[in-house]
């Protein structure tokens, strides 16, 4: 049994919207729910249950540096004490695989911005930490 291995998506093929603004400069993208929980305490019982109480989404987007984006995107509006909010779309769509997978991320907050990070015959990146407020499977596998 198993799975064939040519079907394995690569990122190669990945690709980011940033509300209607295509990232062609791109080279990864993350987005994780991690549920909060609180230990629960059962007579008898050695081991401790948990529940959720809450859930963290973060995620990260790396990109090629080619321009000043993130820091129009938010630098005005952080020095003026403003959380700008934008909306991200992930699509994953390697042409071997058995399809698309695209998530639609709502209510991002980018939680840093780096204004100035560079090193002598090094190629420039940046990497934009974020935080979100729902999802939504677009298409999946």
């Amino acid at each position: 049994m198993g799975y064939n291995p040519s079907k394995v998506i690569n990122g190669t093929w990945g690709e980011v919207w940033i509300d209607s603004d295509y990232i062609d400069e791109i080279t990864a993208c993350n987005a994780k729910v991690t549920p909060k929980t609180e230990t629960i305490s059962q007579s008898r019982q050695l081991v401790d249950g948990t529940k959720i109480v809450g859930l963290e989404n973060k995620g990260e987007l790396k990109t090629n540096k080619i321009s000043s984006r993130f820091a129009k995107l938010i630098g005005d509006n952080l020095k003026n004490g403003i959380q700008t909010e934008f909306t991200i779309i992930s699509k994953l769509d390697d042409p071997s695989s058995l399809g698309c997978e695209r998530v639609k991320l709502t209510g991002c907050v980018f939680t840093e911005l780096t204004l100035a990070d560079w090193e002598l015959k090094k190629n420039g990146e940046e990497t934009m930490p974020f935080t979100f407020m729902n999802w939504e499977m677009l298409d999946t596998i």
